[in-house]
């Protein structure tokens, strides 16, 4: 008779921070989800270990990366967390399911902070028991590992069972200060611009290929100023220091800035995006329904040179 096989045991509740660590590849950033200290995320996530008797993540001084191991409890992971949504919805009813909640959206940095911002005080109205968590960042994240609950991006997003719409696109324009151009002679054609000092990305800090709208243009003589921010460039266009291009939405928050050769520009599309596997949750599909109604909304406001109103 053949021998039976050990049945390995282990604490399914320790799943949750083997998501997270996933998810986060950092103990302090899962520990922040949970709203737990990282040395418990540390100990429940070796405990798992333990339990399954495998390795699940490699540690580095850069983070957690999944093992092959950690990979596909991974997918079987994410299915348990979808059950346990759906047991939830089915059994409490998806309003009452859905009537608080966190929706961690991720975004680049200009357009989280100086567009998606002003949106979410309009979203909060209809859903005040939704929390909203903005994530803007440089590097790309893995919408697959389910790093963020959706994505705003310039890009269609890559990457397995995920649902991705376009939403919208917007104009990026030449744009410098009043107090700039009053000592500085206002051009009338490209070439004049060589005798300006712009205001671009750090070139080899440039993470996302769509970001690199200025050549689409022309490439400066002159350069004054670089930063990785699109804010801090926003903040020293703003301040007079020279021309930068900036998205319609970003110029749009400061009436003081002058569109320059306004023919001139780039378009970007605005992608909209979220694991299949969330689609069917109540505040997911509220905060996407809203983003795709209000990014249709906007399209003048995305789309002008000048700088329209919008609350």
């Amino acid at each position: 008779m053949a021998k039976a096989a050990r049945t390995l045991r282990y604490n399914w509740d320790d799943i949750t921070y083997f998501l997270e660590v996933a998810r986060a590849r950092n103990l302090v950033r899962a520990g922040q989800k949970l709203k737990v200290d990282h040395t418990t995320v540390s100990r429940r996530v070796r405990e798992l270990e333990r339990s399954l008797n495998t390795t699940l993540f490699k540690r580095s001084k850069s983070g957690f990366s999944l093992t092959e191991a950690g990979l596909r409890l991974l997918q079987f992971a994410e299915g348990m967390e979808n059950n346990a949504n759906s047991i939830v919805e089915t059994v409490v009813g998806a309003e009452k399911a859905d009537a608080a909640g966190a929706v961690r959206i991720a975004s680049m940095e200009g357009i989280g902070s100086m567009y998606l911002t002003r949106c979410i005080s309009e979203f909060h109205k209809t859903y005040p028991s939704i929390q909203v968590e903005l994530i803007t960042d440089t590097r790309l994240l893995d919408m697959t590992r389910r790093e963020a609950d959706i994505f705003i991006s310039f890009f269609k997003p890559q990457g397995r069972r995920l649902s991705v719409k376009k939403i919208g696109e917007f104009k990026i324009f030449l744009y410098a200060s009043s107090s700039y151009l009053a000592t500085h002679q206002v051009p009338v054609d490209l070439k004049d611009l060589d005798q300006h000092g712009f205001i671009d990305f750090i070139d080899e800090h440039i993470h996302i290929k769509e970001n690199r709208w200025l050549s689409d243009i022309l490439r400066p003589a002159h350069i004054v100023f670089r930063s990785t921010s699109l804010v801090s460039q926003y903040m020293a266009a703003s301040s007079g220091l020279g021309v930068a291009m900036l998205p319609s939405f970003v110029a749009a928050q400061n009436k003081d800035l002058r569109p320059i050769l306004p023919s001139y520009f780039s378009i970007r599309d605005i992608w909209l995006s979220a694991h299949e596997d969330l689609l069917h949750i109540g505040r997911i599909k509220a905060v996407m329904n809203f983003l795709d109604k209000r990014v249709t909304a906007d399209r003048n406001y995305l789309m002008s040179e000048k700088s329209l109103g919008r609350s």
